[in-house]
């Protein structure tokens, strides 16, 4: 039985025992954007449901409390402009405006992600460079307010021993499970790096992967816009067939679902894994002597 498509907020089915009622969520959703989040919403959260499916996401995602908190945390974070120019202090200069004419062309299906703007940084820790792709700060707003809405649905289920780009995560929690680890007499470690992980997720794979949650199609779409945009490095353009650009607000989470099929077939086979983004690997391997879990 699923969901219907005109609900405005998700029916959750029985409550699981020790489950809390709504107003009494549990501290790891402390961190989800609140005008996104209501308590009924995480309640069906916690729940689950109906279907397994969650329907009627974008009016989420082009509400204005939501694109008001996106700007918020891009201007927070900084960063360069994209391929237009505009900064966020010039964004921020119209900002009704842009907020207005973002919410309208996401409502009404107009809107287009510009192409990313591709720099090459230090890869820590080794003489290599990788690649940053720097979106416009409009798309990074929009990026940030689909995360807003997307990230939680997700996150309830990922697996424990993942650890990279998560919410109330990072490196020093991966760094505690590697020393227990450690301790606890695991002496045969497997050091892992996907290279190029990023630009190398193949699109078809991993928009069916969202789809097992999520059957709003103007998401998928909105997701597949983000795959599908193109890339300038100096006077060159293209449109990559794979990947999800390094540096994009909404490639992390992606690169999680992404993998996230991994991390519970190796959990039920009763492999002890630490999986952590890369740019935590150097401390990570000082921290074991030597010794590491395997890396995004």
């Amino acid at each position: 039985m699923t969901t219907r498509l005109g609900e405005t907020e998700p029916v959750a089915v029985s409550r699981p025992v020790g489950t809390k009622q709504t107003g009494e969520m549990p501290d790891r959703w402390s961190w989800v954007e609140p005008s996104v989040w209501t308590p009924r919403m995480l309640t069906a959260l916690e729940q689950g449901v109906k279907g397994g499916k969650w329907f009627s996401l974008i009016d989420k995602v082009y509400a204005a409390a939501n694109l008001t908190r996106a700007f918020a945390r891009v201007k927070a974070n900084g960063g360069a402009a994209g391929v237009d120019h505009q900064t966020v202090e010039r964004y921020e200069r119209q900002m009704s405006a842009n907020q207005e004419k973002l919410a309208r062309q996401l409502q009404d299906g107009s809107y287009r992600p510009q192409a990313v703007r591709r720099v090459w940084i230090n890869k820590p820790g080794t003489k290599e460079r990788r690649p940053l792709g720097i979106p416009t700060v409009r798309d990074r707003v929009a990026e940030t307010a689909l995360r807003n809405v997307l990230e939680p649905i997700f996150e309830r289920d990922f697996a424990e021993q993942s650890y990279g780009f998560r919410p109330q995560r990072g490196t020093k929690p991966a760094l505690r499970r590697v020393d227990g680890l450690l301790k606890a007499g695991y002496t045969w470690v497997v050091d892992a790096d996907l290279k190029s992980y990023f630009d190398s997720i193949p699109h078809e794979p991993l928009l069916e992967r969202v789809q097992e949650k999520v059957s709003d199609g103007r998401v998928i779409k909105l997701l597949s816009s983000y795959l599908e945009q193109g890339v300038m490095e100096g006077l060159a353009s293209w449109t990559p067939t794979a990947g999800t650009p390094q540096g994009a607000v909404i490639s992390p989470l992606l690169s999680n679902i992404y993998l996230d099929p991994l991390d519970h077939q190796l959990a039920a086979r009763g492999v002890e894994m630490v999986r952590y983004a890369d740019d935590c690997a150097p401390r990570a391997r000082r921290a074991a002597k030597g010794q590491a879990c395997a890396t995004t």
